[in-house]
């Protein structure tokens, strides 16, 4: 049953980011933030799986990597969930628009970027925790570990100010091209993690 739920949520993850980037493509972002509130669950319980296979030397790595998803998909629940109920059917002043519209660039956005870091930090203690036995799961501790590094960006760049412009009108197609671009990251580590679990 382990590899299963394993198996399970590693395809979740798989379908949410293709289905993700299909609706950035399109522009319906009902369908992106509905999309994304699937995604963590997916990815929790692959990260599961991960620490359950985990060896005793690495099991501290694997717990941590498990706990980060944790609060990875606490965070973006509730983003997500305040962008499919709350922005969009109910009427916001704009004050309430800059803190809670996703597309305005405000605190959830930020708090967004902050889930997004948590994941980075995951997936790099999820590939330390990682036996890498083939050369596909050799490729899947590379892209897990290397993942880690969008932890930079995700906590620190917010912090800059450089997303504060996203209040005044939107940031143009910069941030669909970069969301695009994480998506063909990820979309690997779905794949490589389901062929991981499915051979074991």
């Amino acid at each position: 049953m382990n590899r299963q739920i394993a198996k399970i949520g590693a395809a979740t993850v798989t379908v949410t980011v293709f289905l993700f980037a299909v609706c950035l493509i399109a522009d319906f972002l009902f369908g992106s933030y509905l999309v994304c509130m699937f995604l963590p669950i997916g990815y929790i319980m692959t990260a599961a799986g991960f620490q359950q296979e985990s060896s005793a030397d690495r099991r501290v790595a694997a717990n941590t990597g498990l706990i980060l998803a944790a609060v990875y998909a606490v965070l973006i629940l509730l983003v997500y969930f305040a962008q499919t109920t709350t922005v969009q059917l109910e009427e916001l002043n704009e004050q309430a628009a800059r803190v809670l519209d996703y597309r305005k660039g405000g605190l959830l956005f930020n708090y967004d970027l902050l889930g997004y870091g948590m994941m980075a930090l995951s997936t790099f203690f999820i590939g330390l925790s990682l036996q890498a036995d083939g050369k596909t799961d050799k490729w899947l501790k590379c892209l897990l570990m290397l993942h880690g590094v969008f932890f930079l960006g995700c906590f620190f760049l917010p912090m800059t100010g450089m997303f504060t412009h996203m209040a005044d009108g939107g940031s143009g197609k910069g941030g669909t091209y970069a969301l695009l671009f994480w998506c063909a990251y990820f979309l690997p580590i779905g794949i490589l993690s389901y062929l991981h679990f499915d051979k074991k």
